[in-house]
């Protein structure tokens, strides 16, 4: 079902922004409206469930540090 809304030009411009070559102004509106939808990252602090929690921060540490001595050539 197809639906007739107005908008005013400056909506209408910021939405054109957004949309991209093949998606429909409903696909841009709802992707939009989805993005409302999501959830902070805060909600799953503290919810490891792995007995391997050490394991992880020792690869975070190791990546950290790899990435922190690399050496970029311009």
């Amino acid at each position: 079902m197809t639906r007739v809304i107005s908008l005013s030009n400056k909506a209408y411009e910021m939405l054109k922004e957004r949309k991209r070559e093949r998606e429909s102004f409903s696909e841009v509106i709802m992707k939009l409206i989805e993005g409302d939808k999501r959830v902070s990252l805060t909600t799953f602090a503290g919810k490891w469930n792995g007995d391997d929690i050490d394991r992880v921060f020792d690869m975070i540490k190791k990546e950290r540090l790899l990435s922190a001595t690399r050496e970029i050539t311009v």
